[in-house]
């Protein structure tokens, strides 16, 4: 499955710059999974769909190089969540709406992603975010790039919430099954670890 890009060009924002306090401090996105980093499964997923790929991150810089188009990294030393790394994402983006994954979704398909810009290009002026069951995923979202001033503006004001900023910028809403397992964080050791029965 495939998705005309030039119908409705995006940039990709990768998000690897966060603390990983639950992966003990070390650098989520080039953490192991099957073999490869997380970062590049993410990638090899988004790279055919977009020509301006972004990787947030806040260290190893040069070894995000490999996999991005452009990097950025916060603008405050002190890992302040993932709406600094959004924030830069949205200054840098090239195009006028910026798709944006988390690099701990590695199960995540074409499918999803196809169905997130489908909504989006029927919904142009709106922060577009999956939602499953009751629960909103803020960080699998598209947002126009135009926004910005608005995000910057709710930082400013100490807002620090991607999904409040969202919701309050008119978000709407991308539905999935509540258990769907292609938004499945590996955000701890344990779950980058190989399940019995499941192929390497």
């Amino acid at each position: 499955m495939s998705f005309d890009s030039s119908h409705f060009p995006c940039s990709i924002l990768l998000l690897a710059g966060g603390r990983g306090q639950r992966m003990g401090g070390q650098d989520k996105g080039l953490l192991d999974w099957h073999g490869e980093p997380l970062i590049a499964h993410l990638q090899r997923l988004v790279r055919p769909m977009t020509d301006d790929l972004i990787i947030s991150c806040n260290r190893n810089h040069e070894r995000y190089a490999l996999y991005a188009d452009q990097r950025v990294s916060d603008d405050s030393p002190d890992f302040p969540g993932p709406l600094a790394g959004i924030r830069a994402g949205l200054a840098a983006a090239r195009h006028g709406h910026l798709l944006i994954l988390p690099c701990d979704v590695p199960q995540i398909d074409v499918r999803l992603l196809n169905d997130l810009r489908a909504t989006a290009q029927r919904n142009p002026l709106l922060p577009v975010m999956v939602r499953h069951g009751e629960f909103w995923e803020p960080l699998v979202c598209i947002i126009p790039t135009a926004l910005r001033h608005a995000v910057n503006t709710a930082w400013d004001a100490g807002e620090r919430s991607p999904r409040k900023i969202f919701l309050q910028l008119g978000g709407v809403g991308l539905e999935c099954p509540a258990d769907d397992p292609r938004l499945a964080n590996l955000n701890t050791p344990e779950l980058l670890l190989p399940r019995p029965g499941m192929s390497e």
